[in-house]
């Protein structure tokens, strides 16, 4: 799933291509992503110039000239390209947008659980959808403030988009590995210099995913993305595990956090003692 620091990607080059253009044409291909009607997507569309792009979370908007707003969502497979010929249309383009400078901008989304929907602003996609703010906005007091007093596991906390927006499994992984947090503590036993560790990681993870477009294999050495399952530059010991990069001898142990997989340096990341 394309998490905040690829869709902040695609919302850089939709900016560069997009910002100041007219929209002279709305081709759909598959109207299974769109979650606003083709009728009023084409009325809402056609001959308006895009002033500007925004993100909130894993969702890109583009502002148009009327005041309206599209919401881009990527779903599990979503990604976005450009093209002048249809016989260079991308493979999965769902949805295209004709520009008057003859450049197709296209939603391709080869499992279709993106979606494309029509809203008449940012803050009205926020509420409707009960987003908290971005994860690259939010304060350490913002943070503290909505975590402190509450009971539930940090880590299914985190993925709560309703408490901050945008950050996904392997994210919030990372960002209690640089915390040096266990994602089994509950979230009211935090101390007010855990949740500055936290928001600080946080940060360090998204901009630093973002400087290298989320090619994670690019990463520096001292992450924990490393040691995911799915990353092939990670090589396993000749005993076939995964070891932490900060402490070369302790294996990076794998559980189910909340449903979700989760790894966790035991050395860096104590396990609670006293998790009431």
């Amino acid at each position: 799933m394309p998490e905040l620091p690829e869709v902040e990607t695609y919302r850089r080059f939709l900016d560069e291509i997009l910002v100041g253009q007219t929209i002279v044409a709305l081709e759909v291909k598959d109207a299974h992503v769109l979650a606003t009607d083709e009728v009023t997507l084409r009325k809402a569309l056609s001959g308006r110039r895009v002033a500007a792009t925004r993100r909130l979370g894993k969702n890109c908007f583009l502002e148009l000239d009327s005041g309206q707003v599209l919401a881009l969502h990527f779903g599990m497979t979503g990604d976005v390209g450009a093209y002048r010929d249809e016989t260079d249309a991308p493979r999965f383009t769902r949805v295209a947008l004709h520009l008057a400078d003859g450049l197709r901008v296209a939603f391709i989304d080869p499992r279709k659980f993106g979606r494309i929907r029509l809203t008449e602003s940012v803050a009205q996609y926020q509420k409707a959808k009960k987003l908290g703010p971005d994860a690259l906005d939010i304060t350490a007091q913002q943070l503290q403030a909505a975590l402190g007093a509450r009971k539930p596991l940090v880590k299914p906390l985190l993925l709560d988009q309703s408490i901050t927006a945008g950050l996904g499994n392997w994210i919030v992984d990372e960002v209690l590995f640089q915390a040096k947090i266990h994602p089994e503590r509950r979230a009211c036993t935090l101390t007010e210099a855990e949740f500055k560790a936290l928001h600080a990681a946080i940060q360090l993870v998204l901009t630093t995913a973002i400087r290298h477009e989320a090619t994670y294999r690019h990463f520096p050495a001292s992450f924990l993305i490393h040691a995911r399952e799915w990353d092939t530059s990670a090589t396993p010991n000749t005993d076939n595990h995964i070891y932490c990069p900060i402490h070369p001898k302790t294996k990076i142990a794998k559980s189910y956090v909340g449903g979700r997989a989760t790894y966790v340096c035991p050395k860096c990341q104590p396990a609670p003692s006293d998790n009431k």
